[in-house]
């Protein structure tokens, strides 16, 4: 039986790999980052496999757990690189950087900086995963509408829902912290 699991397991990985692969490169820039999200989807199959969790389509498993892992590794990178997330659109960096202090005014302005991409990092995680989802891959990552209504299945009018939800979630968040700040 144990190894009728395994070769069902190996099926499905030489079945899915190469397609997941390509998922997830499309959204990750670093190979390297990308191999470790593929692998740690195929690590997350082989357990609820051993935990013999019931998977009905397990394509869509797979690539809702590699959304997931994304969404987990721009989480933990944010607060030490919005700005960097943002160098490939000169104007979307510009308005992150004019809303932020500016590091070259000194330790108090750095210090006020880091909270505040703290805070922002904190504000996106309170989000409902599906608003961040949203929110994060169109504002950082540049992904249009239309792009991840294909990939997600779901209508634009529902992303744009999610999305206007997050941000009127995140102005009243921040708002405080400016509010405490200032």
């Amino acid at each position: 039986m144990a190894s009728d699991q395994d070769q069902r397991l190996s099926d499905i990985i030489g079945r899915e790999q190469s397609r997941l692969r390509r998922f997830i490169r499309r959204r990750v820039p670093d190979p390297r980052d990308a191999e470790d999200v593929l692998q740690d989807v195929f690590s997350r199959l082989v357990e609820a496999n051993r935990l013999l969790m019931p998977i009905e389509y397990v394509t869509g498993w797979l690539f809702q757990v590699a959304r997931h892992r994304i969404t987990d590794l721009f989480r933990r990178r944010r607060a030490e690189s919005v700005a960097a997330v943002m160098d490939d659109d000169e104007h979307e960096r510009a308005g992150w950087e004019e809303l932020l202090p500016s590091p070259d005014a000194g330790p108090e302005t750095v210090y006020l900086r880091k909270v505040l991409l703290e805070e922002i990092a904190r504000a996106l995680d309170e989000l409902p995963d599906e608003q961040r989802e949203v929110f994060v891959a169109h504002e950082f990552e540049g992904r249009s509408f239309k792009q991840m209504s294909e990939e997600l299945g779901v209508g634009i009018n529902t992303l744009l829902s999610r999305k206007r939800y997050a941000v009127l979630y995140l102005r009243r968040r921040l708002q405080r912290v400016h509010d405490e700040l200032t």
